[in-house]
C-alpha cells in the first residue's frame, strides 16, 4: 500500500461543489486514498459516482437518510486503512498541489497531533474563538505565517490526523448531534493527550459559506433549527470542556502584540 492517508468526505446533495472539490484534488501530489459516504442524496451524486472515473483508490459507502454528519463520519472513517486520515468538507477546492503534503508533515513535528486549514489560538470562556486569532489558509487572504502555527482549535473545514490517535481519543462524539462541535471537540481530546494542533499554509477555497446563508433565507424556520443546534453542541462542550477554558496557545509576547494591535491599529 503506497498511500499513507485516506481523505472521508461526507455528502448531501451538493452535486456541484463536490466535482469541484474532486477535480482539484486530481492534482494532489500525495497519494492518497478516497472514502466517501452519501447520506441520501438525491441529486444524481449516487448515479456521478458510480460513473466517476477515479485516479485514486475510492471506497463509496450509502446511507438511506441525513440524520446525522457526525455518525456518518464515524462509520467513514472507521473504513480507513491508511496510517492518516483527513476529514475534508466537500465544499472546498485546495489551490496547491502539496496541500496533503504539507499537512501530513506538520504530523511529523514533536508532539503534533492535529492539523488543518483553519482554526483559533484562543478559546474564550464561554467556547467562542477570538476572532483576531484566527489563522487560516483562505486563498483570498492567508493570515496563517508558513508553514503553521499552533491553535487551540482546527475548524471542521479539514482535519488531518493518525487513524491510531482518532481510535485512541474514541472518534467524533455522537452526542453533539447534527453536525456543529465535533471539530471543537476532536481538538481538545487530541490537546487533552498532550499533542498540539497546528494550522498550515496551504491556500484553498471554502465555498460553503454563502450556500448555506442562500439556504437560510430560504428558509427562516431552518435557521432557527440551526441556532438550536449550536446551542445544544456549545453547551454540550462547556459541559465537557469548561475546566480548560479560556484557552490560549499564543506566547506572552504574541498576546501582547496582539493586544496593541487591535486597541492601537
Amino acid at each position: 500500500m503506497s498511500e499513507r492517508v485516506t481523505l472521508v468526505l461526507c455528502l448531501f446533495n451538493q452535486l456541484p461543489l463536490t466535482r469541484a472539490c474532486l477535480e482539484t484534488l486530481r492534482n494532489t501530489t500525495e497519494p492518497f486514498r478516497l472514502v466517501v459516504i452519501d447520506n441520501g442524496s438525491t441529486d444524481g451524486t449516487r448515479e456521478f459516482f458510480r460513473r466517476f472515473d477515479h485516479p485514486y483508490p475510492l471506497r463509496f459507502v450509502t446511507s438511506d437518510s441525513n440524520t446525522s454528519v457526525i455518525a456518518s463520519l464515524n462509520r467513514a472513517w472507521r473504513e480507513v486503512e491508511t496510517e492518516f486520515l483527513c476529514l475534508l468538507h466537500n465544499d472546498t477546492e485546495l489551490l496547491e498541489t502539496e496541500w496533503l503534503s504539507r499537512l501530513l508533515a506538520a504530523l511529523q513535528e514533536p508532539v503534533v497531533g492535529l492539523s488543518g486549514l483553519f482554526g483559533a489560538k484562543r478559546v474564550r470562556r464561554n467556547g467562542r474563538f477570538v476572532g483576531r486569532t484566527i489563522v487560516h489558509s483562505l486563498a483570498d487572504g492567508p493570515t496563517v505565517r508558513p508553514p503553521w502555527e499552533e491553535v487551540a482549535v482546527i475548524d471542521a473545514v479539514c482535519m488531518c490526523l493518525s487513524r491510531e490517535l482518532m481510535e485512541s481519543v474514541g472518534g467524533l462524539d455522537e452526542g453533539y448531534g447534527f453536525l456543529h462541535g465535533y471539530d471543537k471537540d476532536l481538538s481538545f481530546a487530541v490537546r487533552e493527550t498532550g499533542r498540539r494542533c497546528l494550522v498550515v499554509y496551504a491556500p484553498f477555497h471554502h465555498r460553503g459559506g454563502g450556500t448555506r446563508t442562500q439556504a437560510f433565507a430560504r428558509d427562516p424556520e431552518g435557521a432557527q433549527r440551526d441556532i438550536a443546534l449550536r446551542k445544544f453542541a456549545a453547551d454540550r462542550f462547556l459541559a465537557k470542556f469548561g475546566r480548560r477554558l479560556p484557552s490560549d496557545v499564543r506566547s506572552g509576547p504574541e498576546r501582547v502584540k496582539d493586544w496593541l494591535t487591535a486597541k492601537f491599529l
